[in-house]
């Protein structure tokens, strides 16, 4: 995992470099800048695959051609064999496939590559920029007198001076002949596909043991582990790999409260580590350590909305403990998007209930993966998303709703069919397969502090002053209010901020008032309300 920054259309190796200043943790092991013509390409490196000689940028016919790559590329060693007759590697590296691909495909190589990415290429004249389907990986860009920017984050995107930045859309590639050229959507909803129970179970499972086991690529002495929370989702992961990884290191974390009894997560993760016979790291955090964390969560997260910062802060921890064990950890994002996990789901009209789920997919770029992303680089730790291989993607729109969501002991049960599809495998106890879902931060036992903090710390009278001097921002609640205070100080730009909304391009409070109205009611629709 790596950061990215360059220009194009300009020989700004100054601007490039204090770029790459703000990108330490995205990648502390090496740090690479290429001049080709008038334009820069720069990189820091975070070593993972090819720890001795994947040095970035990857240059090719000497010089005339590179690439700089965020990202991994889970089928790189098949593509390298079907390219090694015609290419000569100059690397073992995952990235310099892609740069042979394209000599062989051009842009359209992209849709070859199973993996989550965000890279810039040059070929001679030619260039082009491209981001996974799904956005797991992060990418900005922003004009100026003919010259393009581009980076992996909106923090050093701010140093190069422009009046407006924009996220590069998930699923995209960019060349100057094509402009945006869109390679990637999300399938189509056809749940009418599987409703055998039986087949849909066996596809289910096999399907996510081939994503997990995938992203254990990594060299031999870079640790790879899992997060694992006691819930569902996370607790499967680590249980598949667990298989493949002797002692493998998992990690949660938590409170303990008033009387030293321990949160819920906490409870239920010790009895999936004990099960799966992992390597087990917990870290209690105290109040005082989740405020000491509050300003850099908002900080790094580039952000302030508050259902995405709440559920920042465990995450934080998470990684912050992962870090001191592993290099890469797997987590269990984007299982209620595709499973239709959270609770406001069960309240949704059924014949609606997959559109809704495909909807979430598509904005998961700039919510949770953004919230992963950016607290995973801060410790220079890559996170990677087994529920959102293409593959778990596509099977999951053909799934009925009615199998997702189903009555079990008397009650309705989230995802299922993805719970009955491992029962009796032996991965899981029955009671962590079948637990029921709590919100994150209910799980952490810290949903209500950074509310109960905000509440003392802003008055009625400065939440409305705050709204009426920020007209374009997006405050609904003391909370937002405290938040935005924290994110002006380390992000001052009006400009950049104008363009991007909350840094994120999403509106939250719009959206939760979408669906309001779509399930006629007033249910909570938080994104602190799913699991890591």
């Amino acid at each position: 995992m790596c950061g990215i920054a360059g220009c194009i259309g300009d020989k700004d190796i100054k601007t490039v470099n204090r770029m790459l200043d703000a990108l330490p943790h995205r990648g502390p092991n090496d740090r690479g800048l290429h001049c080709h013509g008038e334009s820069v390409f720069g990189h820091t490196r975070l070593s993972i695959v090819d720890v001795a000689s994947g040095h970035q940028p990857i240059l090719g016919n000497g010089g005339s051609s590179g690439i700089i790559c965020n990202g991994e590329i889970y089928n790189f060693k098949r593509l390298r064999t079907q390219l090694s007759p015609h290419h000569s590697f100059k690397t073992k590296s995952d990235s310099e496939v892609i740069l042979h691909l394209y000599q062989d495909k051009g842009p359209e190589c992209v849709k070859d590559l199973d993996g989550m990415f965000a890279f810039a290429l040059f070929d001679g004249e030619d260039y082009m920029l491209a981001r996974d389907p799904i956005g797991i990986k992060p990418l900005y860009y922003g004009n100026s007198n003919g010259r393009l920017y581009f980076s992996s984050e909106l923090g050093a995107m701010s140093l190069a001076g422009l009046d407006e930045v924009h996220e590069f859309p998930p699923g995209h590639y960019y060349t100057p002949m094509e402009g945006f050229k869109k390679y990637y959507g999300i399938p189509k909803v056809e749940d009418h596909m599987l409703t055998d129970i039986e087949e849909a179970c066996e596809l289910i499972r096999n399907t996510f043991i081939r994503s997990v086991k995938k992203r254990l690529l990594a060299d031999p002495e870079v640790p790879v582990g899992s997060f694992c929370s006691g819930g569902l989702d996370s607790s499967l992961v680590a249980a598949i790999a667990a298989d493949e990884i002797p002692n493998l290191h998992t990690f949660v974390v938590g409170m303990e409260d008033e009387y030293g009894d321990v949160s819920d997560d906490i409870k239920a993760a010790r009895i999936a580590a004990r099960h799966v016979g992992s390597t087990h790291h917990e870290l209690l955090f105290t109040e005082d350590q989740y405020y000491e964390a509050l300003p850099i969560v908002i900080k790094e997260l580039e952000s302030y909305d508050p259902s995405l910062v709440r559920c920042a802060i465990p995450c934080y921890f998470t990684c912050k403990l992962a870090a001191d064990y592993v290099t890469v950890a797997l987590t269990g994002e984007g299982a209620d998007e595709l499973f239709t996990g959270y609770h406001y789901m069960k309240h949704f009209p059924m014949d609606r209930l997959n559109y809704e789920a495909r909807r979430c997919i598509g904005n998961l770029h700039n919510i949770n993966l953004q919230r992963a992303d950016r607290m995973g680089m801060f410790f220079s730790l890559e996170l990677r998303v087994p529920f959102l291989d293409v593959e778990m993607i596509d099977l999951a729109m053909k799934i009925p709703p009615e199998l997702k969501i189903r009555d079990h002991n008397g009650s309705k049960i989230e995802k299922w069919i993805f719970r009955k599809a491992f029962e009796g495998t032996g991965y899981l106890p029955d009671e962590i397969l079948w637990r029921y879902k709590v919100q994150y931060t209910q799980g952490a036992g810290c949903e209500s502090l950074g509310e109960t903090l905000a509440e003392r710390q802003i008055s009625w009278d400065e939440f409305e002053r705050i709204r009426a001097e920020n007209p374009k921002a997006t405050i609904n609640s003391r909370e937002a209010a405290y938040y935005y205070k924290i994110f002006r100080q380390f992000h001052p730009q009006d400009s950049i901020l104008g363009s991007i909304g909350i840094w994120t391009g999403f509106d939250f409070a719009e959206e939760r008032e979408r669906v309001r109205g779509t399930i006629d009611g007033s249910l909570k629709h938080d994104h602190e309300d799913m699991e890591v």
